[in-house]
């Protein structure tokens, strides 16, 4: 969805037309009782927040009040009512691009908390509703005990839609795998169980290893990283949305002056791609970090109890960043260059990949636990410590890689693990004005979106990562440490 094709052109307030950046439209806020009586809080909403994320099995959120009718009383608020809504950015149509939590086209959410009740003056108090999806509590109610054969994301399928379980009636979105398997849950919950799916999942025709399992505003997801920066024929997929941070220039005012960039930008449109604030958790990676967490090196140690043997095998970030695709192009976030005067088998000084005594792990394994020939994955018992040093590569790419907090305006058609195009400026005065920084710019998956509709206006806070860089670091491919040695040897000495 374009924010121009929300744009009609009307200047009176209309629930399908944008009036200006941030606007939205919110249909009713119905408060549900455990009666199923319902009473209409819109107009005692101060502010609504939702949040979601990749490393969320569910969304929750906030709703502040402000209340002159003792609604806690009178209703009563017990922590077993239903909020029901439909938040979204005007001129949206399409159900995938609205927050749709309302009875008659979506699904209510569940109020399950109270808090920072406090008076504000005589006959007015004010409180926050906390909220989350139905699946959240029906997690804490209930339990997985079974034995599941097949592909992964039939099982995920079969968990998620489970009548005894989670019974989630909501969009459910699983990628393909390859591995198929036999596995018994062990009187864990549901999300606990799917998480377990997720560290043994392997994407089909591909190489990447390892699921995330989350939910948005839109449903329920289960797919790798891969699948979030390309589609299923390795394209990469088109961002949702293209920003720009802006300075402006002295006295001049974001929402009326006009600017150009190749042609003259409609003022709604430039302040839905312009961004309101950003900042850099995680600017590049910590080497220190990345080393100790095995992103770079990790020897895996894989002990096999059905024939008593063990087997290591050595995890190289280098030689296997081609194997899957990334977020902006095959652009490892740290060069293969020599660090040190170690030398390799091959004769080169080693690189950063080279040290895969950095994270050691040891993990059992066994084959024909249940009358088949595979390890954990589903796959080859031989594989199983060359498929883990992978997977936790991956991840450590996500979370110690580039990450990105972005303001924006609000987009209700933005979820967690969708494409953003983030065009960051280089910073200094030898680079041509308006010269895209040659690492940061780019490509970002969004991670996690918290969507924040005050009274005033509708803004989103995007947290977003890469797992690659723009342009490949220029590297001579040396094969010698250029820095010099004080001596061959350390030098000792006495204390006086």
């Amino acid at each position: 969805m374009a924010i121009q094709d929300m744009i009609v052109g009307h200047k009176g307030k209309h629930p399908d037309v944008i009036d200006f950046a941030g606007d939205y439209t919110l249909r009713d806020m119905l408060l549900i009782n455990h009666e199923g009586e319902a009473i209409d809080i819109k107009y005692l909403v101060q502010e609504i927040n939702i949040y979601e994320s990749i490393y969320n099995n569910s969304i929750t959120g906030t709703v502040v009040i402000t209340d002159a009718t003792n609604l806690i009383n009178n209703l009563p608020i017990q922590g077993t009512e239903r909020l029901a809504f439909k938040l979204k950015t005007p001129g949206t149509q399409e159900q995938r691009h609205i927050i749709d939590c309302s009875e008659e086209t979506g699904y209510p959410v569940n109020i399950f908390k109270l808090s920072h009740r406090q008076q504000l003056d005589q006959g007015m108090q004010m409180y926050i509703l906390h909220f989350c999806s139905r699946e959240f509590l029906r997690n804490m109610r209930t339990r997985v005990s079974k034995s599941y054969s097949g592909t992964l994301d039939t099982m995920a399928n079969a968990i998620l839609s489970d009548k005894d379980g989670l019974d989630s009636r909501k969009t459910i979105t699983t990628q393909k795998t390859r591995n198929q398997d036999k596995i018994v849950i062990p009187n864990k919950q549901p999300f606990d169980a799917l998480d377990m799916l997720c560290k043994r999942a392997l994407a089909d025709n591909s190489k990447s290893v390892g699921y995330y399992f989350y939910e948005t505003t839109k449903g329920y997801q289960f797919r790798s990283w891969e699948s979030m920066c390309v589609d299923d024929k390795g394209n990469n997929r088109e961002p949702k949305q293209k920003f720009e941070y802006k300075v402006m220039n002295a006295g001049e005012d974001r929402k009326t002056s006009n600017r150009y960039e190749s042609k003259k930008l409609d003022k709604y449109i430039d302040d839905y791609t312009s961004v309101m604030d950003y900042q850099f958790i995680n600017q590049g990676h910590d080497v220190s970090t990345n080393t100790l967490l095995g992103t770079y090196g990790h020897r895996v140690i894989t002990h096999n109890i059905y024939n008593k043997s063990y087997k290591i095998d050595d995890y190289h970030y280098h030689n296997r960043f081609n194997e899957s695709k990334h977020t902006d192009g095959n652009h490892p976030a740290i060069v293969d260059s020599p660090i040190d005067w170690d030398t390799t088998d091959g004769g080169r000084n080693k690189g950063v990949s080279d040290y895969p005594e950095s994270r050691v792990s040891l993990q059992s394994t066994t084959q024909y636990a249940h009358g088949e020939k595979t390890g954990n994955f589903g796959t080859d018992v031989e594989n199983d410590g060359v498929l883990e040093g992978a997977r936790i590569s991956q991840s450590n790419q996500v979370v110690a890689g580039t990450r990105l907090e972005l303001t924006i305006k609000g987009q209700s058609y933005l979820s967690a693990g969708d494409v953003i195009d983030f065009k960051h400026r280089a910073i200094d005065h030898v680079n041509a004005p308006g010269e895209e920084d040659r690492h940061y710019s780019g490509r970002y998956i969004i991670t996690a979106i918290r969507h924040k509709a005050s009274t005033s206006e509708y803004i989103q806070i995007l947290e977003c990562s890469k797992d690659s860089v723009h342009k490949r670091y220029y590297t001579r491919k040396s094969k010698t440490f250029y820095a010099k040695p004080h001596s061959e040897l350390p030098t000792f000495k006495e204390t006086d």
